[in-house]
């Protein structure tokens, strides 16, 4: 397995040979060339540093502090946290950068670098680009031994995140505790089994059951949260009578909800109903990428203000709500962008905002759900072999399609009517995505089994 490297991270399966997985030398030389920008950016020295729950998160984390130290950057350690913890905590410390240790909804075997700059955001495509170059020519000096960085362990920076979640202007938590919700959560064998159930209890729900609570890295599934992978959780919420489920990845950036009766609200939907939300209170724009739900064009419109898309990855949408002035943004994967908490996906002010919406409604969260437009959107994935050309293929697809509309700002997007399909690389797994959306489930299932078949004939 090649190492991936892009805006989402440096991301790659541990083990194996150096240069083609993720492996000690690895990390070392990419923390080394991440602390020379810092250093050559000017900024202090301090790095927050947080992990999740992975079977080699210690490892990976032990390897990046030291090598951080050896650079004379001084740490400090959230331990286990979640990634909007660490990009909340350079904003609270006023660091000069972080670094999230996990590979997000990826299986065991991965681990990543995710890397923010000092306002506790994603760097650039230009910035990664920079870093990459420095790992690549080794192109970094270690401090000598009177000028090495300082260590400290900190682990109260989530209740902080905490905190300011449950102080945010729009969140409602008397309202909340009053509705007396019981509440099923998959916290998948990562660190969402010490964040979801600290912010419920803050937000005073006390009826709480936590699936796979042990923070061990060995997901009792697929970490990534859709359907497939949530049967579980779904049954957890009929057996024990629950009001709702909350399943989170392992780094808990993103989210997505059961209703009571263990159907889906729809990963797509945690989006559109937290914008609901926002856009009721705030008049304003929202954002979400190019395989991302049009539901949230819709309810955007309806709530008087306009709706923009990018392209697909997190530093990409935070760059087009900046720019548009948006109020909410995300993408469809259930990663939710509250711009005036900060500018990261986090599932803790999605969760509270979510439930402060539901606990004024006076809905069930299935009657909620049947509120909103209902699209279905079919996604699939397909592996790449080792030397595929990509562009080859695309240009081939795009040939065939070509009269209809086709947006090639990220892959391509293709426009049917009221039906549309993205094809895209992936940013953290060697495979392209292939999504399609329509009124009906099974013609987004068609036109996304059709270009799969085309795909499959041109590979």
């Amino acid at each position: 397995m090649a190492l991936i490297k892009s805006i989402s991270g440096i991301r790659g399966t541990i083990g194996g040979k150096p240069n083609d997985n993720l492996t000690p030398v690895d990390i070392v030389k990419f923390a080394a060339a991440y602390g020379s920008w810092i250093l050559q950016e000017g900024h202090h020295t301090k790095i927050v540093i947080g992990r999740d729950g992975r079977i080699s998160g210690e490892m990976v984390s032990n390897l990046v502090i030291n090598t951080l130290l050896g650079l004379g950057l001084d740490v400090v350690d959230l331990g286990l946290s979640t990634t909007p913890t660490v990009e909340m905590a350079v904003k609270f410390e006023a660091a000069a950068g972080g670094i999230i240790i996990t590979a997000s909804h990826n299986p065991k075997e991965w681990n990543a670098l995710k890397l923010l700059n000092n306002k506790g955001e994603f760097i650039s495509g230009e910035e990664a680009e920079w870093i990459l170059r420095a790992a690549e020519n080794e192109d970094f000096k270690f401090a000598a031994v009177d000028k090495l960085g300082t260590y400290t362990k900190d682990d109260r920076l989530l209740q902080k995140h905490i905190n300011a979640v449950v102080d945010y202007h729009l969140v409602d938590a008397i309202s909340i505790k009053n509705k007396n919700f019981k509440i099923v959560i998959d916290a998948i064998n990562s660190t969402g089994a010490i964040a979801v159930p600290a912010l419920l209890k803050a937000l005073g729900i006390t009826e709480i059951v936590v699936l796979n609570e042990a923070i061990n890295g060995d997901f009792a599934h697929n970490p990534e949260p859709l359907p497939l992978h949530l049967k579980d959780l779904s049954q957890a919420v009929i057996t024990h009578q629950a009001n709702l489920g909350i399943a989170v990845d392992p780094d808990v950036d993103r989210l997505c909800f059961v209703c009571e009766d263990g159907s889906m609200f729809g990963e797509e939907y945690t989006l559109v109903a937290v914008a609901d939300y926002i856009l009721s209170k705030t008049r304003g724009n929202s954002v979400s990428n190019m395989s991302s739900t049009k539901a949230l064009k819709d309810i955007t419109i309806k709530n008087g203000g306009e709706y923009f898309s990018s392209i697909v990855g997190e530093v990409n949408v935070v760059k087009k709500m900046k720019a548009v002035h948006a109020v909410i943004g995300g993408e469809g994967n259930g990663g939710i962008i509250v711009p005036d908490l900060h500018y990261g996906r986090d599932a803790l002010i999605g969760i509270a905002l979510f439930l402060t919406h539901l606990a004024n409604s006076n809905k069930s969260i299935k009657q909620l759900r049947n509120t909103y437009p209902n699209y279905f959107i079919s996604k699939n994935k397909i592996e790449l072999p080792l030397g595929t050309n990509v562009n080859l293929i695309f240009n081939k697809i795009k040939e065939q399609y070509k009269n209809y509309p086709i947006n090639t700002e990220d892959g391509l997007k293709i426009e049917f009517d009221n039906d549309w399909v993205h094809l895209r690389t992936s940013n953290t797994e060697p495979i392209i995505r292939i999504y399609a959306e329509s009124n009906f489930e099974i013609t987004a299932n068609n036109i996304a089994k059709r270009l799969m078949q085309d795909i499959g004939k041109m590979m």
